[in-house]
């Protein structure tokens, strides 16, 4: 049994007509269940001779039948039309997005930063806005990630995308986005994240004039909380603080284009009718909505800095313990009181990649450069760490107690270096000269 709670769309009041406020189910993981129209949920089975109210029963399947339970995701939807019933599906542009393999470039172990994405052009939806920076596996051998961006300044309209390739989790950056699934409305501002299944449809709204902010593409096992050893049973992300959709629908009869993602490219089919139209669901297989504020930071209260696997959110495991697919890692308010610790991150080479991305103020490891909205890439065993500003200032800092809230960084890590996608090597807001950051940090020791 789950409890419910209450997220008002961020600029509303309570007295707004069109969404108002957003009931949720919480717990991560758990067996959740909705229904728009009451008596259309079947009682004691999943498939019932003829499902109630003339709907289809259709189980959406997020692992192989046979995967352990601890590990098995599945959906049943009750539908007013099957998922069968479409066109065929057609080749369209992929426009900015990029897939796995990536091939049209050489994994480059240089440390790399870009500014946030230019403005997009009128009437881009998300869809549209989607831009590829990199990744690595094989979408086909379900393996690996993708980082993408996006820049929208237009709702989708009669427009709903699926990703067969993997699971998206899209970190808001700028302007608060209205995820329209399968499964119901989840309402994201920034300073939250969404988590859509693999083959999950849904559509993408704007709260306001434009929205901004960064998608991972989850090839392999699905996310899932992190162990959390000594720490015990609490901390971290809490399971209770995810919040999963109540059920609503979209009974359109009207044209409208589903997109799909597939092998790494779009496909696209004319429906006559919206594929929202899941009146009733229950499973395991569900979007979920994640403030991050919410996170329960573990760090020292003697000396030294923590490894950064402290910060985990959410991971992707892999066939080696330990060792992630995919980590969501991020870096929310927290208090420093470590003694004689140089208490920003440290210099640091990395087994993992990791691709930092900023929501919002600055991240304690680079006074400048480094924008809400853009991001940094720091290949497998690429030096990095503090800029010089930031390692004079921290080492000569008056170590009282210090709560760092000016920022809301985050990091998407993974096992395998994460090569370019072509745009991105040669994009206009690539940063030039980023290995300066690190100069002037001259020699202090003397034999």
């Amino acid at each position: 049994m789950t409890d419910h709670q209450t997220l008002r769309p961020a600029g509303e009041d309570a007295h707004t007509p069109d969404r108002g406020e957003r009931r949720y189910s919480t717990g991560f993981g758990n067996e959740h269940s909705g229904e728009a129209v009451p008596g259309t949920l079947p009682v004691g089975r999943n498939s019932p001779q003829r499902a109630p109210h003339g709907l289809y029963a259709e189980q959406l399947s997020g692992s192989a039948f046979t995967e352990p339970r601890a590990r098995n995701r599945r959906s049943w939807l009750y539908r007013i039309r099957p998922s069968a019933a479409h066109p065929p599906f057609a080749r369209v542009d992929n426009r900015g997005l990029r897939s796995a393999p990536f091939e049209e470039t050489v994994p480059d172990p240089n440390r790399l930063r870009w500014d946030p994405l230019p403005e997009p052009a009128a009437g881009t939806d998300f869809v549209d806005g989607l831009w590829t920076l990199g990744g690595n596996g094989d979408a086909r051998q379900r393996s690996g990630m993708a980082i993408h961006l996006y820049h929208a300044n237009a709702s989708m309209t009669d427009r709903v995308f699926s990703d067969s390739d993997g699971e998206l989790l899209i970190v808001p950056e700028r302007g608060t986005i209205e995820l329209h699934t399968e499964f119901g409305p989840l309402t994201a501002p920034p300073g939250h994240v969404a988590l859509i299944p693999r083959g999950v449809r849904f559509r993408v709204e704007l709260a306001g004039a434009g929205a901004r902010g960064y998608v991972c593409e989850n090839y392999g096992a699905p996310f899932e909380l992190p162990e959390l050893g000594p720490i015990g049973a609490n901390g971290l992300a809490n399971a209770r603080d995810f919040l999963a959709p109540r059920a609503a629908f979209d009974d359109a009869e009207r044209p409208v284009e589903v997109v799909n993602k597939f092998c790494g490219n779009l496909w696209a089919a004319t429906y006559d009718h919206s594929p929202l139209d899941v009146v009733a669901w229950h499973g395991t297989h569900v979007p979920y909505l994640y403030d991050l504020r919410r996170f329960n930071v573990m760090g020292t209260i003697s000396y030294d800095h923590p490894d950064p696997s402290v910060f985990t959110v959410l991971t992707s495991p892999s066939d080696t313990p330990g060792l992630a697919n995919a980590d969501f890692v991020v870096f929310a308010p927290r208090w420093l009181v470590g003694e004689d610790t140089f208490r920003p991150p440290y210099f640091h080479r990395n087994v993992m990649s990791e691709y930092m991305g900023l929501v919002e103020g600055a991240y304690d490891a680079k006074a400048s450069g480094f924008l809400p909205g853009g991001g940094s890439l720091h290949n497998m065993m690429s030096a990095h760490g503090p800029d010089r500003e930031t390692f004079d200032r921290a080492s000569g800092a008056d170590l009282v107690p210090q709560k760092v809230d000016d920022g809301l960084a985050f990091m998407f890590e993974t096992r395998w270096p994460v090569t370019l996608a072509g745009q991105a090597r040669s994009a206009g807001h690539l940063q030039q000269g980023y290995d300066t950051v690190w100069q002037g940090l001259e020699r202090n020791f003397r034999s």
